[in-house]
């Protein structure tokens, strides 16, 4: 099929950054897209070739959507896979497909999959309601600290709590949830996985992440991560074994725990293009947006090397900041050798609201990592 400057049209589900980078790439290529978002301020809908407001989560609309377009993809794991479903049974491609979405949107399911297929990750209890942890300690089947997860709709530090005492469990939300066993880690690593139709398959170089401690998001990636050799392949081989278990379509990335002894535990995936995966717009030769695109088109795969190492620092919302945003000083950290802003395109801000990125660029690992140290330190998300 001729996807350039022809009738062929690619649905993305969800308008937000990650669509809005993806864009970059359809744009370039002179793809036709079609975008579906709740809000009428989403990223997205400047770069788009046609743009739909509706609610993800429902049935028709997100059905009536994809009957539009060849091929499906999505931003977002928040969406009605059982429309993805019928979609797929009358001919439409959905990738990644709505199997793997079903077991990847429950943290519970996701969980089990891993141990069906001999894949390493944390231990973990599953309960189909948060009141049963309390009898689970009480018992003695559960034992403090652990790690809460609601099973559907965590994202981002949401959905997820630590847990240290029956205190902690006070304003759990009720629903269906797991608690895994509190992994003591040296690092916490990413690996993305790049597959196409034809089962052409690549890994980007693992990164390391480092997290912001209040806000459980990732403040800095560092690319390469700071591991030995052996720890980077063994890292990439649990991610193309994940890849396999899943068959999946498209990007891949693989969260993954290196325990103190070395061992890598498989945290949790995400379907799509992923915040740990931003640095390759400008350090790789094949950016994960365009990788993506070439994956589910079936297209054959980029080259993943890093042409430079890369760190990518997170601008969020500053706490007490809520409004019409404001990016202080970003003209001082655009002096700064290497520096690149992504700016998302989102009018409001909150505290540790996502609204753009900053990639730093060097030879020298090293001297990123205090450029990027800087950059976190000078620009500022505020209000006006």
């Amino acid at each position: 099929m001729n996807y350039f400057s022809s009738n062929f049209k690619l649905g993305i589900l969800g308008g937000g950054q990650l669509g809005k980078m993806m864009l970059y790439d359809t744009r370039k290529f002179d793809i036709t897209t079609f975008v579906l978002d709740p809000s009428d301020q989403a990223p997205c809908k400047l770069a788009c070739n046609a743009f739909t407001q509706g609610d993800l989560m429902d049935f028709d609309t997100v059905y009536n959507f994809g009957k539009q377009v060849d091929i499906l993809t999505f931003e977002i794991e928040n969406v009605n896979v059982d429309a993805l479903e019928k979609l797929e049974n009358e001919g439409v491609k959905v990738y990644p497909s709505s199997k793997n979405l079903r077991t990847i949107q429950n943290k519970a399911k996701q969980k089990l999959f891993y141990l069906d297929h001999n894949l390493p990750t944390s231990q973990f209890s599953r309960f189909a309601y948060a009141s049963e942890i309390e009898d689970a300690i009480l018992n003695g089947g559960l034992k403090f600290p652990f790690v809460w997860k609601s099973a559907q709709f965590g994202y981002d530090g949401t959905g997820v709590k630590v847990v240290r005492s029956l205190e902690d469990l006070k304003d759990l939300p009720k629903g269906e949830c797991i608690a895994e066993e509190l992994i003591d880690f040296k690092n916490e690593l990413a690996v993305i996985v790049a597959r196409n139709p034809n089962g052409d398959i690549k890994t980007y170089p693992v990164v390391e992440m480092e997290f912001h401690p209040e806000a459980n998001q990732v403040e800095y990636v560092i690319c390469p991560a700071r591991i030995p050799i052996d720890i980077a392949k063994k890292a990439q081989e649990v991610a193309l074994n994940v890849s396999k278990a899943y068959n999946h379509v498209g990007l891949l990335a693989v969260e993954m725990f290196l325990t103190k002894d070395d061992n890598i535990l498989i945290n949790e995936v995400a379907p799509r293009p992923h915040n740990s995966g931003h640095q390759t717009i400008e350090a790789s030769y094949t950016s994960q947006f365009e990788q993506h695109i070439r994956a589910i088109l079936n297209l054959p795969l980029g080259n993943t090397d890093s042409k430079v190492g890369g760190i990518m620092v997170n601008l969020v919302g500053a706490e007490n900041h809520t409004g019409d945003v404001v990016y202080e000083n970003i003209a001082d950290i655009m002096k700064m050798d290497g520096v690149t802003p992504h700016i998302y395109g989102k009018k409001q801000t909150r505290p540790f609201r996502k609204m753009g990125h900053v990639t730093i660029v060097n030879k020298d690992l090293n001297v990123a990592r205090e450029v990027a140290e800087k950059v976190k330190n000078t620009i500022k998300v505020i209000s006006k």
